[in-house]
């Protein structure tokens, strides 16, 4: 029996990079509450097909803490995920249903999530890209051995972090993946 290739992978946050965030009365940030809430960010379709097409596997990596919370069910939060996987065409997602206190190590800016992922799809995190929109989605990637973007958004506490790459949109980043992102010896490939 052979050994498999590796892999390389984007990693893709949910929340404010595939989807937009529902944002409360006090411009507070949250997943939405239902399929019916979903709505796609602008410009991710063609970012998830650019990506497909340039051989990238795509991972989708969630802190879902609102389960833990009482706030939503995880029955819910699968749906939202069957939804995004359906419409983007996502290879796998992966979430962590763990409040912030729990002590778990998936809970991103731990990077057990990426790790386990890492594992169980063969892939080679140093060729991999974290796209995320908070701190703790470039911290996860960057201890993961990946490279890291960002999506800057007015809650992504940009300055407390240093990504590879930072952008405002998610298909800018993906142009920056698919020119520069590639590892030098992937390019001499």
């Amino acid at each position: 029996m052979g050994v498999r290739a590796l892999r390389s992978a984007v990693f893709l946050d949910r929340d404010g990079v595939l989807n937009e965030t529902v944002i409360d009365d006090n411009g507070v940030p949250h997943p939405p509450g239902s399929v019916a809430e979903l709505r796609i960010v602008e410009g991710a379709v063609e970012a998830c097909r650019l990506l497909r097409e340039a051989g990238f596997l795509l991972v989708v990596v969630t802190n879902q803490p609102d389960v833990a919370r009482g706030t939503v069910s995880s029955g819910t939060v699968e749906k939202i995920n069957e939804e995004i996987g359906r419409l983007l065409e996502i290879d796998d997602i992966r979430v962590c249903f763990h409040d912030t206190g729990d002590g778990c190590d998936c809970r991103k800016p731990a990077p057990g999530l990426l790790l386990q992922a890492s594992r169980d799809l063969t892939l080679d995190l140093s060729s991999s890209i974290m796209v995320g929109d908070r701190e703790s989605d470039v911290e996860a990637g960057s201890r993961a051995g990946c490279r890291t973007v960002l999506i800057e958004r007015p809650y992504s506490a940009a300055s407390r972090v240093s990504p590879t790459y930072t952008t405002d949109s998610l298909l800018a980043g993906v142009d920056w993946i698919l020119h520069h992102g590639r590892s030098t010896e992937e390019e001499r490939a």
